[in-house]
């Protein structure tokens, strides 16, 4: 049995051979915003560093570790987030928990010893802090998150911990 294929495809016309209706659209959008801006002085644009550009609340930035009032971070060395962190940028290395450094009375018998998050193969979907049981992990409003040296985007424990004061 012999299929033969059938041509669906149609001769164009010469405006849209050069596309220029698409062409015009956008040559009438860029002189509008000129004129806007020259004519009425309206600006589109924010002067970055005095401003700040107000984001959702449900923007999803650099990630922080959660501590409590003593200074006790809140994670247990699951390894839950590493696992389920699909760009793999989490790395966690676990120990025991001093027994005597726990005075909250809540058992907590790993912590990590270092916890390590590459910022630049992170994709910020937020599966980590989803996974997180004990809410330990979360990401912040934070966007500013330019370095120098492929080093510097690598975030170690000392630099995630804080205390928990919303999402800002």
């Amino acid at each position: 049995m012999v299929t033969k294929t059938l041509n669906v495809s149609r001769k164009h016309e010469i405006k849209e051979k050069f596309y220029l209706i698409a062409v015009l659209q956008g040559m009438w959008i860029t002189l509008k915003y000129f004129c806007r801006g020259f004519f009425l002085w309206k600006s589109y644009t924010i002067n970055y560093p005095e401003e700040k550009r107000n984001y959702s609340q449900r923007f999803r930035g650099m990630h922080f570790i959660s501590y409590d009032e003593n200074k006790i971070e809140n994670c247990t060395a699951c390894y839950l987030c590493q696992t389920v962190c699909p760009a793999e940028c989490i790395t966690i290395i676990a120990e025991e928990r001093d027994p005597l450094k726990n005075p909250s009375g809540v058992w907590k018998e790993k912590k990590p010893k270092s916890f390590d998050i590459d910022a630049l193969r992170c994709c910020f979907c937020g599966m980590c802090e989803e996974s997180c049981p004990k809410d330990a992990i979360k990401l912040s409003r934070n966007y500013e998150l330019a370095t120098r040296t492929r080093e510097q985007a690598i975030y170690n424990l000392d630099h995630l911990k804080r205390e928990v004061k919303g999402r800002g």
